[in-house]
């Protein structure tokens, strides 16, 4: 509470995690929101920002693949989201043999392991 009595609010935070083991460690994902440049996240990278309560949209771009999520934000929350570039399992081996393949995006809602 405030000196005038009023429950003081945490601010509402969103957090991007580029972390995940099975990221294939390539290309840059650049995130908005709502339409708006936020960061550009390299492997190993975590960023966080205050946002405002209510509906987002969250976009991560590889310069290749486009990937999109709804949600919405209370008052104070903590919201998490993994972001991973992956490479589809049939097509490894274009990224290991020649350093470029076919990359997909996926965001999962949550800090990683949880």
């Amino acid at each position: 509470m405030d000196d005038d009595g009023w429950p003081i609010l945490r601010p509402t935070r969103l957090t991007i995690h580029r972390t995940s083991p099975l990221d294939a460690k390539d290309r840059q994902i650049i995130m908005s929101l709502d339409g708006k440049r936020l960061v550009t996240l390299l492997y190993g990278q975590t960023h966080t920002s205050e946002i405002p309560p209510g509906p987002h949209t969250l976009r991560a771009n590889n310069t290749l693949v486009w990937k999109t999520v709804r949600f919405d934000a209370a008052p104070g929350e903590d919201v998490h989201y993994t972001c991973t570039n992956r490479a589809p399992g049939s097509l490894l081996y274009l990224l290991v043999v020649f350093g470029v393949g076919p990359m997909y995006v996926t965001l999962t809602p949550g800090a990683p392991g949880a």
